[in-house]
């Protein structure tokens, strides 16, 4: 039977063996299938080709489109196949990735394959349907592929972030800010440490409880800018559609009623000069709303939505009125449908710029038709035009060409109200004029503001909204990084982070280490456990109070969840060590075990440091991986990788008539005598040279490295392995 079999299915959740980025890696056995390539398959190309016509831009290892389709005409294998199909779902779903590689084993017909995905679930059950699919192919039996592509849809749109969210941390790893989602939502910390920052979609961990709390009093909001000098239409606040009457008769007509509370423009009615419209509009915005609701002055114009961040106006967007034109045969909705619905941009979902609308459904429609004397069954005269929304569909960018006075003034009606990011709802009969030249008000100052309309226009420019908001939350240059010490392999490397976060804690640094001997803060053990894993490792990145961290990783570790972070400031390597204790991860080779261990090489920083134990071949050929510098160690320095690194004028670390000694090419830094030290094990004495050797890199002097050596005492139930 031609079947492929999933034997393990991980989430590897940071860097890896495969790829600098999260993936799912999955161990198949493709069996009978390992006889059988592609093109042995009777019409397996052309049903796998019908069902992902997308498949034909996957450039494979020829390097360009249609690469993927070449390896499957010449013949290629079930896993590779596998790893393209669940990735082209993933795309259909609406979550880009393009990340895969397959790998075989030593057992025959068994493949490591791994993907890039963006969230485990979807993954998880892109991994599945991809599965179903093959099979499929193969055995020509149905798929339906709609359904399989809508669960995935569902699926992302459940567990991945919101697509503004997404927008931010984008820009946010354009920036080379690394992120941490701290929730199953929105959520997302920014940074490292004692330098991060929260987000949650379009609100910032500097954005007041209390400007939010202003911002939802339309009344309060509206008597702050009004003392501020922010032109906003007079209004007052009613409970009855009797003081609704009573309010607009005062405040003169026509009018505009909305909710107190309401947003995004549910239950607002516009331009009302009647009783009747005026009741009808009081009972909608009190059903979206609440008990009280606003009755204010109506102001001619388009209504805007002006995103302020920071202080500045990033990106502006104008509202639209829709109408149709009757052709004497069509009732309105059919005149909506072919009129107005048509337009490729509207539909129902985030990734249109503009909704579907339907007036027998939307009450302010339903409303708005009513006081014409129709309703959505209504046919409507040929050439008669009749009006189905005033301003709505705030999504047409306007951002170039507001004038700078309209800008002012939505930027200090943020300010008055408090909020770092804020919409500012204006009505505007031309936003490129000056804004004492208009009739114009300030009608909402909204916190948490929606930013699809600025990111994905109706028309115009798409705006860079995560670029501004990572620039108000970070100075030019800042990362957000706190310094993080990696320390992998199999020689001592527990020691080598308790003594590296020692030496650092009596620097009177805030640091936190996770390592087996268990979870510490500065020179406490929260947690005696084994911490040498991601969890732990996230504990750290995620504690504000630190200003460095240290991590141990084990081969086992790398390979069973990836490293903790995304970089790191220094990246220790002991030894490759023994693989044989690896053998249920397929790793039965020196160089597979390499592969593992370089990992922790292949993140350090083009700032940061690799400290590599020279005595061990395989690590010192990992020194040209190292996109910073490199700080050699050994006991001998004959030893010839340090001596060749010395004489090329690069840092190096050894032992010298009982000294420890740090040298820079041939010049000595320092040499700290042995005879002043604790007595160390002759066998330890390489974490004693890493260890100065990565405090060294992390700018320690040698008189403070050498009181960190000297007050270190190891414990007697340290792990020391």
């Amino acid at each position: 039977m031609k079947t492929i079999q999933l034997l393990r299915v991980a989430h590897l959740r940071g860097p890896n063996i495969w790829t600098y980025r999260p993936v799912i890696e999955a161990w198949v056995d493709i069996g009978d299938l390992e006889d059988y390539p592609s093109n042995t398959l009777p019409g397996f190309y052309e049903r796998l080709t019908t069902w992902l016509p997308g498949l034909a831009v996957h450039r494979c290892g020829i390097g360009e489109p249609g690469g993927f389709l070449e390896r499957l005409r010449e013949g290629t294998w079930a896993g590779h196949i596998l790893e393209h199909v669940v990735l082209e779902l993933q795309n259909m779903a609406g979550m880009r990735t393009g990340f895969g590689k397959t790998r075989q084993t030593s057992v025959r017909g068994v493949y490591k394959m791994a993907f890039r995905t963006r969230q485990e679930e979807v993954g998880r059950a892109a991994l599945n349907e991809g599965l179903d699919l093959v099979h499929a192919a193969i055995h020509d039996t149905p798929f339906d592929m709609t359904a399989a592509v809508a669960r995935l849809r569902e699926l992302v749109d459940v567990h991945c972030l919101g697509p503004s969210t997404a927008h931010i941390v984008e820009a946010a790893t354009e920036r080379g800010i690394p992120h941490i989602r701290l929730t199953d939502g929105n959520l997302v910390q920014l940074g490292h440490g004692a330098r991060q920052r929260r987000i949650w979609t379009a609100e910032t961990d500097h954005t007041s409880a209390i400007a939010e709390e202003i911002a939802g009093d339309k009344d309060l909001t509206k008597s702050l800018l009004r003392s501020a000098g922010v032109p906003v239409p007079e209004g007052q606040v009613v409970q009855t559609a009797d003081g609704a009457w009573e309010a607009a008769q005062d405040i003169g007509l026509p009018v505009v009623v909305k909710p107190y509370n309401g947003n995004h423009g549910r239950g607002v009615s516009l331009d009302l000069s009647s009783r009747k419209d005026i009741d009808a509009a009081f009972a909608l915005a009190k059903r979206k709303g609440g008990d009280n609701v606003i009755v204010e002055q109506y102001i001619p114009g388009n209504e805007h939505r002006l995103l302020v961040v920071g202080k500045q106006v990033v990106a502006v967007a104008r509202g639209d009125t829709a109408w149709v034109t009757g052709d004497g045969q069509s009732d309105i909705i059919a005149l909506v449908n072919s009129q107005i619905n048509t337009d490729p941009r509207r539909g129902v979902t985030e990734d249109a710029p503009l909704n579907e609308l339907k007036p027998h459904e939307a009450a302010e429609i339903i409303l708005e038709l009513e006081r014409q004397g129709l309703t959505a069954y209504s046919v409507p005269a040929a050439g008669d035009k009749v009006l189905i929304q005033r301003n709505g569909n705030v999504a047409f960018d306007v951002t170039d060409q507001v004038h700078p006075s309209v800008a002012a003034t939505a930027a200090l009606a943020a300010r008055v109200v408090g909020l770092d990011i804020a919409g500012v709802d204006m009505v505007l009969e031309d936003a490129s004029r000056p804004i004492g030249e208009q009739r114009a008000a300030v009608v909402e100052v909204n916190a948490s503001p929606g930013l699809l309309a600025h990111l994905k226009p109706a028309s115009g420019l798409p705006r860079p909204i995560g670029q501004a908001i990572m620039a108000h939350m970070f100075e030019p240059g800042d990362t957000g990084r706190i310094k993080l010490v990696g320390i992998t392999g199999q020689q001592h490397t527990t020691l080598i982070a308790r003594l590296v976060s020692w030496m650092l804690y009596i620097q009177s640094q805030k640091v936190g280490l996770a390592c087996r001997d268990g979870f510490f803060l500065g020179a406490r053990r929260v947690d005696a456990r084994d911490c040498a894993h991601w969890d732990a490792g996230q504990n750290l990145l995620m504690n504000r109070s630190l200003d460095v961290a240290v991590f141990e990783h084990t081969p086992r570790g790398i390979l069973s969840d990836g490293l903790a972070y995304d970089k790191c400031t220094v990246g220790v390597v002991t030894d490759v060590g023994d693989f044989a204790a690896l053998s249920d991860f397929y790793v039965d080779h020196a160089d597979k075990l390499y592969t593992v261990m370089r990992t922790q090489v292949d993140v350090i920083l083009p700032h940061g440091t690799a400290v590599l134990n020279a005595a061990d071949p395989q690590v010192a050929e990992m020194a040209p991986l190292c996109d910073g510098q490199v700080i050699f160690y050994a006991l001998d320095p004959a030893v010839e990788a340090l001596a060749a690194h010395q004489t090329a004028g690069g840092q190096v670390v050894f032992l010298q008539d009982s000294h420890l000694v740090l040298a820079q090419g041939l010049d000595t830094v320092a040499r700290l005598p042995l005879a002043t030290l604790p007595a160390w094990p002759d066998d330890k004495l390489h974490a004693l040279l890493a260890a100065a050797a990565t405090t060294w890199a992390l700018g320690m002097t040698p008189e403070l490295i050498g009181a960190g050596l000297r007050t270190f005492q190891i414990p007697s139930h340290a792990v020391m392995s």
